[in-house]
């Protein structure tokens, strides 16, 4: 009978590798057509390997925890001749078919059938970091022969910035880095998962920009009291995305990034929410933000939470975001310097809600109000200070008239 080969498919358009996380079934098992039967870890999300067709299980060779490239043969299953005809799912051994037509659905599964999938084999993450104690001196020039070497171990320079050079100006030898690593090597240790690089990576690239950040207390209690008249009760992050981007829809070139001698300004406001998850941070993008309205954004806000705690987020509802909110207030922080995403100029960070005594001249004494602090970390060279705040005392406003989000 056939046999249908088990690929890595490509989970994403910058995805190269997954690890395996788990095997959902085993050998011997009767599937059917789009059964997810392994669940794999990208750097980006937790996603499903599913079947091309019916059949049984007669082979698995990926093994639960290791990496593979897009493209390994991760194993069998074999099928009638009727399955087969009727997904036109590949077949071990088969001539290569035709490509298909760019948007043809129904030939889709005949991109896997030219045989160029690989036996399985180890990867290593192609970003890797080291804990490295303080040190009196930097890396400020790194010559040819230690760039060589330490492309030859996968370092940044970010991992060596640490360590104490002996080399003229406190410059960094081979020979320092060499001690540094036989001195780290009987610490504890641990692999850092696809999502802690992912995000080491990004921070280290937006890091390359002259960031800069304002901020501005917001009083809070019309809007807690608007809130809790609302059923459903829209999160509070929602109506800060929501005076955000209409804050940005009458200065778009703010949110814009510089390329060159040319501002691009954003095609449209889609902003995304920074939601914490196990080891890292995912962020879904909501689309046309300015557009909608607090309540016609709540149930797509709450499905869109729900898949990144649940590391469940297609790429395509990760991507294509001007800006992003984060409510760092929920861990009862006061003040946070948030990092925008490499492709962002903004991201506007929420403090937590604090009472705090204020003068009111009506009754001649302090009451207490229900402040927040907003932070909003920008691009320095897209803008300015002066923009910065302006746009900060906008949002405010806005969040001073909750009915009208």
């Amino acid at each position: 009978m056939p046999q249908v080969p088990i690929i890595m498919p490509q989970l994403g358009e910058s995805i190269a590798e997954a690890r395996i996380i788990r095997l959902n079934v085993a050998v011997g098992d009767t599937v059917t057509v789009d059964q997810e039967v392994i669940e794999v870890e990208t750097n980006k999300a937790t996603m499903g390997v599913t079947t091309l067709c019916g059949g049984v299980v007669t082979e698995l060779r990926a093994k639960e925890g290791i990496e593979y490239p897009v493209g390994t043969l991760l194993g069998f299953l074999e099928a009638s001749e009727e399955e087969v005809a009727r997904t036109g799912a590949p077949v071990h051994g088969d001539a290569p078919k035709p490509t298909p037509e760019k948007n043809d659905e129904e030939n889709l599964h005949f991109q896997l059938s030219d045989q160029s999938y690989e036996e399985p084999k180890e990867i290593e993450p192609s970003v890797k970091g080291l804990p490295v104690p303080a040190g009196t001196k930097g890396a400020n020039y790194i010559s040819p022969r230690m760039r060589a070497r330490m492309d030859d171990l996968g370092l940044r320079g970010a991992d060596i910035s640490a360590i104490a050079g002996s080399g003229a100006g406190g410059r960094v030898t081979v020979n320092d880095l060499e001690s540094f690593l036989e001195y780290v090597e009987t610490w504890p240790s641990s692999k850092a998962s696809p999502m802690r690089l992912a995000v080491a990576d990004a921070m280290r690239r937006s890091w390359t920009r002259p960031l800069a950040s304002v901020g501005l207390p917001v009083p809070l209690d019309k809007l807690l009291d608007f809130r809790s008249r609302q059923n459903p009760k829209p999160g509070l992050t929602l109506y800060v995305l929501r005076a955000f981007a209409l804050a940005l829809s009458e200065e778009p070139a703010t949110a814009g990034f510089l390329i060159g001698e040319k501002v691009f300004h954003p095609r449209a406001l889609d902003i995304g929410v920074a939601v914490q998850v196990e080891d890292g941070v995912m962020v879904p993008v909501l689309r046309e933000v300015d557009k909608k309205s607090v309540s016609e954004l709540t149930q797509s806000y709450a499905e869109l939470v729900q898949k990144a705690r649940e590391r469940r987020l297609p790429p395509e509802e990760a991507q294509g975001g001007i800006a992003t909110v984060t409510n760092f207030g929920t861990f009862g922080l006061k003040w946070g310097t948030p990092i925008p995403l490499p492709n962002e100029t903004l991201i506007l960070g929420l403090a937590a809600g604090i009472k705090t005594p204020k003068w009111s001249d009506e009754v001649g004494a302090f009451v207490p109000v229900t402040e927040t602090e907003l932070c909003l970390t920008f691009d320095h060279r897209v803008v300015d200070g002066g923009g910065a705040g302006m746009l900060l005392q906008k949002i405010a406003q806005l969040l001073q008239n909750p009915e009208a989000l």
